[in-house]
C-alpha cells in the first residue's frame, strides 16, 4: 500500500515537471500539452497501472486548465467548447490508461500461465527422469521446492505413512491437517504465510497430501501438480513392485538352480548305495545274510532319502510354473494307502484310513496327487498334538472323488481360513512356532485345480478338515 501511495505521488510530480516544460523550457499551445499530457498518462498506465494513471489524469486535467486554457492562471472557463476540450480529454485520458492497463495486465497474465506451463513441464520431465534407485518422494518434494521456488514443501504418504520435506524453511504447524488431507481428502489454505494444503489424488481415491509454502498459485495449477505428483507416486509404486517381482524371479531361478544342483549330488551317490544294497540284499552270503536287516534299514532309508529328493523338486517346479497334469486311470484308495504307508516312519500309526464303499478308476495323475496329499497330511501332523489321530475318509457323489482328512488341533482362525491357499501365507499364531514356507497346501490346491477339482477347508477348535476333491471325468482347469 505504501509503495502504491509512492508511485500516485511520483505520477503527481511527474506531471508538474512535463507542465514545467511545457510552460517554460518548450512553450506549446493548449493542444499540444494535452497530447502530451495523454502519452505520459498512457505511459504511467502501461508501467504501474490505473490507480497511478488515474492520479495522473485528474493532474493533468487540473494543469491543462490553470497555464493553457483562458483565462490562464485560473481554474475558471470561459469559452464553452474549452469545457469540451477538457472533458474530453479527461475522459480519453482515463479511459486509455484503463484500457492500456487492462492490456498490460494480460500481457502479465500471459507471461505467468507461460512460467506457469513451462514450470509444470519442467516439473513433469523431472518426475519421469527420476532414477528407479533414487528416494522418489524425497527427490520429487526437492525438484517441486527448487523448479517453483517454495519456501517449504512437505509431502505426506498414505501408503508409507511417511512425511518427506524440502526448501530452505521448514513447514511447521500443519502436520495434523497434511495428513488430514492424504486420508480424508479435504484441503486447508493459510493466506498470512501463503500455505496451502492439498490432497493427492488417484481417481476418486486420497493418496497423499501436499503442503506448499511461498508463491501463491491460481488453482488450475495447483491442481495441475496434484495430478503429476499423483502420476509420479503410482509410477514410483509401479517401478517398486517391478523391481520386487524382477528380484523374486531372480530368485526364483537361483533356487530352481541350486535344488537342480542338490539334487545332482545327492542322487549321484544314493544310486550307488541303492545299487550296493540292492546287490547285497540278493547275496546269499552267509555273513551277509547275517547284516541283511541293517542292509535293509540303509535300502529303505536311501529309497526315503530319494523321495525326499523328488518331493522337493516336485514342490519347486510346482511353485514355479504352471501344473500340466499327466492322466491315467488309477485306483485312488490304492494311492492314498501308498501315501499313507510312505509317511508311517515319520506319523507312526496316527494316519487312520476310512470308507463306507469303494471308488471306481477315475482319471488323475498319481505323482501329483500322492504330493498333494502328503503335503495336506504333513500339514495336519504338524498342527496337531502328537498322539491325536489323522483320519482319512475317502467317498464318491454326484460324479465326484472326496478325501476328507481331519486333524483335532487347535483349529484354523476364520480371518484366516480365507487366505490358507494363499502362496507363503502363515497365521499370526503359528509363524514363529511351527517351521513352514506357507507353500504346501497353495500346491495341493492348485494341483487339484488342475485336475478339474478343489480343496477346500472347514474348522473349528478341536477339529480341521481339508476336502480334496477329483471328479470322475476331467474338466479343465481355469
Amino acid at each position: 500500500m505504501k509503495q502504491r501511495f509512492f508511485r500516485i505521488a511520483i505520477s503527481i510530480l511527474g506531471v508538474g515537471g512535463l507542465t514545467l516544460i511545457a510552460a517554460r523550457v518548450v512553450p506549446v499551445n493548449g493542444t499540444t500539452a494535452g497530447f502530451a499530457y495523454l502519452l505520459y498518462v498512457l505511459v504511467i498506465a502501461s508501467t504501474w497501472g490505473f490507480p497511478e494513471a488515474a492520479a495522473a489524469s485528474i493532474a493533468a486535467t487540473l494543469t491543462l486548465n490553470f497555464f493553457f486554457l483562458p483565462p490562464v492562471g485560473t481554474l475558471t472557463i470561459a469559452d464553452p467548447q474549452n469545457w469540451v476540450a477538457l472533458f474530453s480529454f479527461f475522459a480519453t485520458s482515463l479511459i486509455a490508461s484503463r484500457l492500456s492497463t487492462k492490456a498490460r495486465r494480460r500481457t502479465i497474465d500471459a507471461i505467468e500461465r507461460q512460467q506457469d506451463l513451462e514450470r509444470l513441464y519442467t516439473l513433469g520431465r523431472a518426475i519421469l527422469l527420476i532414477q528407479p534407485g533414487e528416494a522418489f518422494a524425497e527427490v520429487l518434494c526437492r525438484k517441486l521446492a527448487d523448479i517453483f521456488e517454495f519456501n517449504a514443501v512437505a509431502l505426506f504418504e498414505q501408503r508409507t505413512n511417511s512425511i518427506h520435506r524440502a526448501g530452505p524453511f521448514e513447514f511447521e504447524g500443519m502436520e495434523s491437517q497434511l495428513r488430514e488431507s492424504a486420508i480424508q481428502g479435504t484441503s486447508f489454505a493459510d493466506t498470512e504465510r501463503n500455505r496451502v494444503i492439498t490432497a493427492i489424488r488417484l481417481g476418486s481415491q486420497p493418496i497423499a497430501g501436499l503442503a506448499l509454502q511461498g508463491m501463491r498459485l491460481p488453482d488450475s495449477v495447483l491442481q495441475s501438480i496434484a495430478n503429476l505428483v499423483a502420476i509420479g507416486l503410482e509410477r514410483a509404486k509401479a517401478q517398486e513392485l517391478s523391481n520386487e517381482m524382477e528380484a523374486a524371479r531372480r530368485s526364483e531361478r537361483l533356487r530352481t538352480t541350486l535344488l537342480d544342483a542338490m539334487a545332482h549330488e545327492f542322487k549321484t551317490p544314493l544310486t550307488s548305495i541303492r545299487a550296493a544294497t540292492s546287490a547285497l540284499l540278493s547275496a546269499t552270503n552267509e555273513e551277509i545274510l547275517k547284516s541283511r536287516r541293517m542292509i535293509q534299514i540303509a535300502d529303505e532309508e536311501a529309497a526315503r532319502l530319494q523321495d525326499l529328493i523328488d518331493n522337493a523338486l516336485d514342490t519347486a517346479q510346482l511353485d514355479s510354473e504352471r501344473i500340466d497334469a499327466s492322466l491315467d486311470s488309477a485306483d485312488l484308495a490304492d494311492t492314498i494307502r501308498d501315501v499313507v504307508t510312505s509317511m508311517k516312519s515319520t506319523a507312526g500309526d496316527r494316519l487312520k484310513v476310512l470308507s463306507d464303499k469303494p471308488l471306481p478308476p477315475i482319471p488323475f495323475d498319481r505323482r501329483l496327487v500322492k504330493l498333494a496329499l502328503k503335503q495336506i497330511l504333513d500339514n495336519a501332523l504338524k498342527y496337531s498334538p502328537g498322539d491325536s489321530p489323522i483320519e482319512i475318509y475317502y467317498s464318491r457323489s454326484e460324479g465326484m472323488a472326496y478325501v476328507d482328512i481331519t486333524d483335532h488341533g487347535k483349529g484354523i482362525p476364520a480371518e484366516d481360513q480365507a487366505r490358507i491357499f494363499e502362496r507363503f501365507f502363515r497365521g499370526a499364531s503359528v509363524a514363529n512356532h511351527i517351521p513352514g514356507s506357507g507353500l504346501g497346501l497353495s500346491i495341493a490346491q492348485r494341483i487339484a485345480q488342475a485336475h478339474g477339482g478343489d480343496l477346500t477347508v472347514k474348522s473349528q477348535p478341536g477339529e480341521t478338515t481339508f476336502r480334496f476333491v477329483l471328479p470322475f471325468e476331467h474338466k479343465n482347469a481355469a
